[in-house]
Order: C-alpha cells, then structure tokens, then sequence
C-alpha cells in the first residue's frame, strides 16, 4: 500500500505503527485543527417495510466521543423506536433530507444497500458502511464503480475462524422468524395445507427441512423443535451436523445435503427452510422446480438465502407487503429484508456487532482500517471503481482488484 498513493491518504493517520485507536485519533484531530475527524451520515431506510436504522443512541455517541460528528436524517429511528429528540441528546445533528446526509457525510451507515433513488447521492471516496450483498446485483455493484465509493459490506468482514460476526445477529432474528412465518403460512387461512407443527396427541406432527446449518439454520430449528416439530437439518459440513446433534440431543435429524438427500426429504417436507450461505458469493440453487413439483400443494417455502440469490430454483425476492407467491401450489416466502419488521430487536442487535468496525473506519480511514485488520479487510467489497472481493467479482463476470495493504 505505501508504493500506492491512490489508496492511502498519509494525510489521516499512520498505517501499521501498532498505535490503538484512540492515540491514532488524537494525533489526527490535532492535525486537523481540533475539528471533527470524520462526518457520520445516517439516512432512513426506503426499503419497503424496513424499518431498522444504521445507529442506535449509544452508537450516536460513541462517535460523538471519539471526535466525530453524527448527523441523522429526521425521522430515520422512528421504525425502531428512536426519537429525533434522543438522538439530539447523544450528540447528533438532524437533517431534513436524505440528500443534505448524503451530501455532507464522509461515512454512510446504513442496514441495506442504497436503492436506485440513492445512487445519484453518493460520491466519489465515500465510505458506505452497510449490508451489500453484491453477488446478485449488478446494477447496484456497477453504480457504486461508476461512483468510485468505499464499499464495506457488513456481510463479508470474516474473522480467522471463518465467523462472521455481523450477520450473526440477523441470522439469528431471521432464522427464528422462517420457522415462525412459516408456520402460519401453513394455516389452511392463509392458503397453506393446514398442518400445526407441532401436531397433538394421536396426530403426526408438521415435518420441517431446513437446508444449512448454520446460525440462521440452527435458529430456524430451535424454534421448529420448541414447536414440536418433526425436523431434518442438511449440512455439507459434517463437523457441523456433529455439532447440531449434539446440542440437539436426537431431537433433531441431521443429513448430509448431497441431491440424493434433498430430493428424497423436500416431496415430503411441509416447511422447507433455505438457509445457505457461501460468504460473499450467490447462493448455490440446491433444490429445484422439479424437487418443488413433488411437494403437496399447500406446503410453505421459505428462503433466508434469497438476498444472495436464494437457494431453491423458483424464488424471488418479494417484499413485507407482498410476501409471498405460489409455484406448483406451494407457498413462497420469499423477504431479503425480514428482521426488518423486527425493526427494535434487529436494530439494537445489529449496532451491537457494527459499531467496532464503523469506529475503526471513522478514527482510521479505510485504507488503514484495512490494513489493520484482517477481518475488515474482508469487508472492503468496492474500492477505487474496482470490485476488491474476489467472489463478488467472479460471480459478476467483473476484474478483480484488491486493496493492496
């Protein structure tokens, strides 16, 4: 990186120099004359029925004290819970218009991608600090290179163990919210076959698959079994279907995901969960048409992966206002943003796990960020109009240009 000035500002702070953070932002904030180091934006979510926001108050005020300015664009926390006037008392300032937040942040803190109405908004050297999720989109990944924007993805920044420690909480809000969505989707009211889950004495009980086994898998099972439910969990990992298991103690059926397993569970499946992830990348179409073909009408589909791409052949993305659509008689459900009706709980969740990284690139920059830590680097999805992730650019057909640190 110091062999390329075009991705480092020397100007901000020193790069590997082993200083914490909070030495690094003295020394900056006397090189800019005691003024801010950097200027948070938070925008309101336009997403339809996402009603999360980028920042809670004690994240507002975490900024605040390490010499940043925080502004949010009125109205942004109302969805969860949030006044103009809390936010006021932590320190931030009130903007009327998304645009005068656009116009005036260095940094953009966001829960979802910008939207189309959004992309004329951001600028060139930009950091937009927010869920991305650009394997799937290539609109969106082009507008933010014909932009020139820093774009850190919430969802690929990877610790060493292969965690990823900021889509844990939203896993865990949305994998327990497939199990309950689902179950009354199975509601013969709301177009389903009319199975309880968990069934009653005399009667079998709903049987669920969830494909994955993972955070947001182990969640939708958690709740599946507290239910009742009869449930199968497929897994490539087999240290993983160990895992689940035991922690399931037998209640649960653990199976290794190859075809042979998938076509022989999904026909008699009545809630069938898509949970897989690949970081970063589109998600592998794991069951198909035909597969969906042989399950009883009235059976109720549920993709978590659908903001990746999804997971199952016939969904799409919809929405909280309509969301859901029908393929071969079964029920689809198919929200990219579901923890957004779940908008207090998500919110407080997610600030708790983003607001480390969002002060490391507020005190640091992002080259220096990066260079700092392993597990942001990961998160630096768009750099300098190139795709610096690898999957996103080979899934997008786009070159591949890493930050060099």
């Amino acid at each position: 990186m110091q062999n390329n000035p075009e991705f480092l500002n020397k100007s901000r702070v020193p790069s590997l120099t082993g200083e914490s953070p909070s030495s690094i932002k003295h020394d900056s904030r006397n090189q800019l004359g005691g003024e801010s180091l950097m200027i948070i934006g938070v925008p309101k979510e336009i997403k339809t029925s996402e009603n999360r926001v980028g920042l809670v108050e004690s994240g507002v005020k975490a900024f605040v004290r390490e010499g940043h300015k925080v502004l949010i664009e009125k109205d942004a926390g109302v969805g969860s819970g949030i006044t103009n006037t809390q936010y006021e008392k932590c320190g931030a300032t009130i903007l009327d218009s998304k645009k005068e937040v656009y116009d005036k942040a260095d940094m953009i803190v966001k829960v979802k991608e910008p939207l189309p109405e959004e992309y004329s908004m951001l600028r060139e050297n930009q950091i937009l600090y927010t869920y991305l999720h650009l394997a799937p989109e290539p609109v969106l990944t082009k507008a933010l290179l014909d932009r020139k924007v820093k774009g850190v993805a919430y969802e690929t920044i990877q610790l060493e163990d292969g965690s990823l420690p900021l889509l844990v909480p939203m896993s865990e809000v949305a994998g327990r919210m497939s199990t309950q969505v689902g179950a009354s989707y199975l509601q013969r009211d709301r177009g389903g076959k009319g199975i309880l889950l968990g069934g009653v004495p005399g009667v079998k009980r709903g049987r669920v698959t969830i494909l994955g086994g993972g955070i947001s898998g182990t969640n939708a099972a958690k709740m599946a079994v507290g239910l009742g439910a009869q449930v199968t969990i497929l897994d490539i990992n087999p240290k993983r279907l160990e895992y689940l298991d035991d922690i399931f103690g037998g209640k649960v059926q653990t199976l290794f995901s190859n075809i042979t397993n998938i076509e022989q569970t999904v026909p008699e499946t009545d809630l069938l969960i898509g949970a897989v992830l690949v970081p970063g990348a589109k998600a592998p179409h794991l069951v198909t048409r035909e597969m969906i073909s042989h399950m009883e009408k009235g059976s109720v589909v549920v993709d978590i992966a659908v903001d990746q791409g999804g997971c199952i052949e016939t969904c799409r993305p919809t929405s909280h206002k309509e969301p859901t659509f029908e393929v071969e008689g079964v029920i689809h459900y198919c929200v990219p943003n579901m923890p957004g009706v779940f908008s207090r709980t998500s919110t407080y969740a997610l600030t708790n796990v983003t607001l480390k990284y969002g002060l490391m690139l507020a005190n640091m920059g992002v080259e220096d960020a990066c260079a700092k830590d392993k597990a942001l680097y990961k998160g630096l999805n768009v750099y300098n109009g190139f795709v610096a992730y690898e999957q996103v650019a080979r899934d997008l057909g786009l070159p591949y240009k890493p930050l060099k640190v």
